[in-house]
């Protein structure tokens, strides 16, 4: 049976590789909370969100309009997204405003879009 390129062909263990990546490999419930937060990412609607929300803070109101959605269903994305501590909100006077929660939600959201759109 022929070898697939994804197979590997060599019958030597790199013990010092293996060693050095067991050092610095995550905890399970760290990986397992890592693979969460991308799973939140990983829904279209909250891509919209966070794509009009890297742009520009917003309210439910605004985002419903620019998405075609009811504001229910907006507030229950921005309800995920914010028990996962990528949007933050801040309100003025009865008016609730929603962001992303920091630089680094900022960067991986950008960095994942550049990451799509990269030639291959």
């Amino acid at each position: 049976m022929e070898k697939t390129s994804f197979e590997c062909d060599c019958e030597v263990v790199h013990s010092d590789i293996l060693e050095q990546v067991k050092k610095q490999i995550p905890k399970e419930n760290d990986i397992y909370d890592l693979a969460d937060f991308f799973k939140v990412l990983g829904d279209s609607t909250r891509a919209k969100i966070m794509w009009a929300l890297d742009l520009h803070e917003m309210c439910v109101c605004d985002l419903a309009v620019l998405l075609n959605m009811t504001k229910s269903a907006i507030s229950h994305q921005l309800s995920t997204l914010k028990e996962n501590n990528l949007v933050k909100f801040r309100r003025e006077g009865k008016m609730v405003f929603y962001s992303l929660s920091d630089n680094h939600v900022k960067e991986i959201f950008e960095k994942g879009f550049e990451h799509i759109k990269e030639e291959k």
